[in-house]
């Protein structure tokens, strides 16, 4: 532990949400490497089923803090309204536990008929031929296809919505978009039930493993090193706890810093595999964390060693600049207005900036000390400030976004 003396936490037995994902490494790892334990916390990894259980259980209180999607703290508890009166239950948080980590899968009956030439420089289609290729498919169909996602406000339906539009198909005519739990993905894929996802790994490597499925593109391909997911409790449980929280944040921290190397990710992948946790074989998770991830079945390993990122590019430094980001596509998506000084207000109140600091400066961590940046702007790591070095954040067809920064 850090030699600055903690306060006393307000509460050591705590509950933590997860699901069964690659992502949620920080959490898993905290937990078998002790550093929960290093920092007086006793704690039960609780695993759930969907993410609308995750949003409830946080908040009444079921879960101390959990796992969640990027989108999900700035977009309330359970409705896409700012204007309401969250309460006790208004979420925030002061880490960003992932970048990067989906992909968009369709059955492979539906890809063999796209007929799409192979890269064979990285093994990968070109995503805005696929979207192209998949509208013509569309047009000459019989039926509707269905497409799911995992959550409504999520980065997968962003990205999904995105790749569709750069291919000239409209996500709200020309497909069916539904919401399932990632680990039913697969399943319902080699039923016939959907056409296609866009999830979280493992899941896109089981699809394609199995011969059921083939990844038109990655997550990281649509937008370089997006915000993925989230370390989040309510407003009210942080008040209650502030000492706790802290410690919390430093021991997930911690972790993901030690899943920053190599050889690490590679012990990762077998506790990962374990029963109470992700409970598959290892070699499903494998292609994630170490970044070879296959397209489709027989298809070339393809290299890319932010196809997953933790603690790499400040990781976990919840940038407001993204939240204004993300309520704005997840404002448009639904036909809503947001203004500017409302775009501030719920990205200050959300994504705390101030206690990812505050946690960085006990490990003697350099942070940002800005909380704007221009978003969607850099197509290769690039220096913010002294010994600040982000990663590239383009998004596919897309310009850059200037932050309201109020």
């Amino acid at each position: 532990m850090n030699a600055i003396n903690l306060e006393s936490a307000e509460k050591v037995r705590l509950k933590i949400g997860f699901m069964r994902l690659s992502d949620s490494a920080p959490l898993i790892i905290a937990q078998e490497k002790n550093f929960f334990t290093q920092y007086g916390l006793e704690v039960e990894l609780c695993r759930e089923v969907s993410w609308s259980n995750i949003r409830d259980k946080v908040t009444i209180g079921a879960l101390d803090a959990a796992q969640m999607l990027a989108p999900m703290p700035l977009m309330g508890p359970a409705v896409a309204d700012i204007h309401r009166d969250n309460g006790r239950q208004a979420f925030i948080t002061g880490l960003m536990l992932s970048l990067n980590g989906n992909a968009i899968t369709l059955a492979a009956g539906i890809s063999e008929r796209l007929n799409l030439p192979q890269n064979v420089s990285n093994g990968a289609p070109d995503p805005i031929l696929a979207a192209r290729r998949l509208r013509q498919f569309i047009e000459n169909s019989p039926r509707q296809l269905i497409l799911a996602t995992v959550y409504p406000y999520s980065m997968h339906t962003l990205q999904l919505r995105h790749w569709l539009e750069s291919g000239g198909i409209s996500p709200d005519r020309d497909v069916k978009i539904i919401v399932l739990p990632p680990e039913q993905m697969v399943d319902n894929l080699s039923q016939g039930t959907i056409d296609g996802f866009c999830v979280g790994e493992p899941w896109n490597s089981v699809a394609v493993q199995a011969g059921v499925g083939d990844v038109m593109v990655t997550g990281y391909q649509i937008w370089n090193n997006a915000p993925e997911k989230a370390l989040v409790v309510t407003e009210h449980w942080h008040q209650l706890y502030p000492a706790t929280h802290l410690r919390l944040r430093l021991a997930v921290m911690e972790a993901s810093a030690w899943l920053s190397k190599a050889e690490n990710r590679r012990r990762a992948v077998n506790i990962l595999a374990r029963q109470h946790y992700l409970d598959l074989p290892g070699y499903f998770i494998e292609p994630t964390l170490i970044g070879q991830f296959r397209y489709r079945k027989h298809g070339i390993p393809v290299s890319n060693e932010d196809f997953l990122v933790f603690h790499r590019h400040h990781a976990g430094f919840p940038w407001r600049s993204r939240a204004e980001y993300l309520l704005r596509k997840s404002y448009d998506m639904v036909g809503k207005t947001i203004t500017c000084e409302q775009l501030c207000s719920q990205s200050k109140k959300v994504y705390r900036t101030d206690l990812f600091r505050e946690a960085a400066a006990y490990l003697g961590w350099d942070s940002p000390q800005q909380d704007y940046k221009t978003e969607v702007n850099h197509s290769e790591v690039h220096t913010l400030a002294k010994h600040i070095q982000l990663g590239p954040d383009r998004i596919l067809e897309d310009k850059a976004f200037l932050p309201c920064a109020c």
